[in-house]
């Protein structure tokens, strides 16, 4: 029984009650959706910020930390392969993990990148200008 129900008197008739609508109802499990959602994606843009990857003429770079700062490096003679992940929402949207594998070193394990195809292509290019003789 509600507090109203209870607090009625003994002549007095309850003729109508509100009730939130729906909508506010909604609105709450939206927000709580989007609080914890936030709780997720917070961590997520900091380290997607904080990361930096690329292939130069001589070496793959990978970088990540904010207050700690974490890389792994590799010189481009010393790749042996590179492996694209890339399942069907990743060819649909363009993206896809890369696996580098080099002497001496565990695999080097990428992120979800774009274009990871081309990027794997930049990486043979890198080596291929190692392996011309400089004029």
């Amino acid at each position: 029984m509600s507090y109203i129900q209870q607090s009625l008197g003994r002549d007095e008739k309850l003729i109508a009650q509100a009730h939130y609508h729906w909508l506010y109802t909604f609105g709450a499990i939206l927000l709580g959706l989007t609080v914890v959602g936030l709780i997720f994606a917070i961590p997520m843009l900091i380290r997607q910020a904080t990361t930096e990857i690329a292939v130069t003429s001589h070496r793959f770079i990978k970088k990540t930390g904010l207050f700690s700062l974490h890389t792994e490096e590799l010189s481009i003679n010393n790749i042996e392969g590179v492996r694209v992940d890339q399942g069907f929402w990743g060819r649909f949207f363009g993206y896809g993990h890369l696996r580098i594998e080099g002497t001496g070193i565990d695999k080097i394990e990428l992120p979800p990148i774009a274009d990871p195809v081309p990027f794997r292509a930049a990486i043979e290019t890198a080596k291929d200008m190692q392996l011309k003789p400089q004029a």
